[in-house]
């Protein structure tokens, strides 16, 4: 059955609208709950009771019974006709009791339909049936008032006949509205085929940076499990360290205490026998009887020979606590060492890879630049180099470009400039121009460089140039790539190395160093891990 009938057959007679807690009377006639109450209780005052749609009269108020049958499908048609115009959202025209969703629209009569007035709509050729929609005006010419045949690709807009024929688009190239759309079409295809390969490309990029962080995540938890086991282990052995050394002391102190304390005995003794000798040697002095004076020994007799030597604590040194020579410290001292040696490796190592070694590719070399044997240096002359004519060498900027390139990954260039002329240091596509303005590097949305023009610092990328607010002093820039994170930053070696500026882009070709040589040189530094990018 139709969605209309449908609806029909749902109505209640009494309000008119879709059944709400449907009930039957005896005389199997359906109602909304609350409008046969309603009714029934205006026939309360008579006594004669009556069903609304026949008639039939009843004795006593009849009781209702729940169509619980009914009541579902009406709550089912009520959810579909929800959806449906959620969906579409527009409503037949000539349903003006209640609104009832639309399944064609006509161009011609600019009205929406529903099933049953699209049965009894006309099938001339003149009304033109289309899907339901809410803006029928915009498809008829504003002029003309005739229906949009032909689209004016001169203009890019819908025209009717009229216009096509004495309008203000005479003599333009038109084409029916089918071919225009479906050459649109086309386009649209291949602009999806396009943004779904870029798509299908970020999701790899999304995938590599998911397994590097995995990575990551693993080798610092590997990592940290080392570091908490070597310093468990340096705890330990300081520990036990301690312990030593603190016995050591005690055991030493005992020892020389002892040593001490049967010294001070041995003092305490000879300090009494020399009192008593000086008390003789006073009574001698006192004495008035010269014989009995020169009858005692001489008063170098009377001292202790074991003295002319001197007190044995005089002329020595007391034993000092014992200095550890027999401790593990050399151990200790490495393992520290050691320990210093992991907290660098985790900065260094987990996260930043070391610098990428490059080389120059000859074959790009403008004939104005020199390139040494090593291929590392490209120095501005103004020799020509004769060198041969090649489709990818660049013939009107002193550029040259690396022979390797980066598709993924994080890798950092460090760059030696000499002399005061005119330089740029930057990462391109190998697509981008060989001739003419836009080869020059920052020029064209293929290449971000870092800039030095009449002593002037800036940063430039498809034409667009920020200045940079200092100057550079040194000498030295690294150029530092994390492809998959889309981040190209310049940095100026310096101390502190200086952090000059970011770009971000999203890359999809790979990457590969390039030189700009006016005056001067430009060399590409050796591999070195003094430095990394800070995290």
């Amino acid at each position: 059955m139709a969605s209309a009938d449908l609806r029909d057959e749902l109505l209640c007679s009494i309000c008119l609208s879709i059944f709400k807690d449907p009930v039957m009377l005896r005389s199997e006639h359906n109602f909304c709950r609350v409008c046969i109450g309603r009714v029934l209780d205006t026939q309360d005052e008579s006594g004669v009771y009556s069903c609304p749609e026949c008639r039939e009269e009843f004795q006593q108020r009849p009781a209702l019974m729940r169509n619980i049958n009914l009541h579902n499908v009406a709550e089912r048609f009520l959810i579909t006709q929800q959806e449906h115009e959620e969906i579409t959202g527009i409503c037949c025209t000539y349903c003006v009791d209640s609104p009832v969703p639309a399944v064609r629209s006509c161009l011609r009569c600019e009205a929406s339909l529903c099933d049953k007035h699209l049965r009894v709509h006309s099938k001339s050729p003149e009304h033109v049936l289309s899907d339901p929609s809410t803006s029928l005006e915009k498809r008829k010419c504003s002029v003309h008032k005739k229906n949009l045949e032909y689209y004016c690709t001169e203009d890019a807009a819908g025209i009717c006949v009229s216009c096509s024929l004495g309008g203000e688009h005479r003599g333009h190239r038109v084409e029916m509205l089918d071919e225009a759309s479906e050459k649109k079409k086309k386009k649209l295809r291949h602009a999806l085929q396009e943004l779904e390969t870029k798509r299908e490309k970020s999701e790899e990029r999304v995938q590599r940076l998911e397994e590097r962080r995995r990575k990551a995540q693993g080798k610092a938890a590997g990592e940290a499990e080392r570091v908490a086991a070597l310093c468990t282990d340096i705890r330990r052995r300081v520990d036990n360290l301690e312990k030593k050394v603190l016995s050591e002391i005690s055991r030493q102190e005992k020892e020389e205490s002892l040593s001490l304390s049967a010294r001070i005995h041995q003092l305490e003794i000879k300090k009494d026998e020399l009192s008593r000798k000086m008390r003789h040697i006073e009574e001698l002095c006192n004495m008035r009887d010269p014989l009995t004076v020169l009858q005692e020994p001489d008063t170098g007799d009377l001292c202790d020979p074991e003295e002319e030597g001197g007190d044995e604590d005089t002329g020595g040194h007391d034993k000092q606590p014992h200095d550890g020579d027999d401790l593990n410290v050399a151990v200790i001292s490495h393992t520290l060492h050691t320990l210093c040696e992991v907290i660098s490796g985790i900065r260094s190592g987990i996260y930043v890879e070391g610098p990428a070694d490059i080389l120059l590719d000859v074959t790009t070399a403008h004939n104005n630049l020199l390139i040494s044997d090593d291929i590392k240096t490209a120095t501005g002359t103004k020799e020509n180099q004769k060198r041969p004519e090649r489709a990818e060498r660049f013939q009107d900027c002193n550029q040259v470009m690396s022979r390797r390139g980066f598709i993924s990954g994080r890798h950092y260039w460090d760059m030696e400039i000499s002399g005061s002329g005119d330089w740029s240091v930057a990462l391109c596509y190998p697509s981008i121009d060989r001739r003419g303005r836009q080869s020059l590097i920052g020029y064209n949305n293929k290449s971000w460089c870092l800039w030095r023009s009449n002593n002037q610092y800036s940063v430039r990328h498809d034409s667009e140039v920020i200045r940079l607010p200092h100057k550079i002093s040194s000498y030295r820039v690294r150029i530092y790539l994390d492809y998959e994170a889309g981040q190209l930053s310049f940095y100026e070696l310096c101390d502190p190395i200086r952090h000059l500026h970011t770009f971000t882009a999203t890359f999809f070709e790979p990457l590969h160093a390039v030189l700009y040589v006016y005056e001067g040189s430009i060399k590409i530094l050796g591999r070195r891990s003094s430095w990394v990018k800070p995290l």
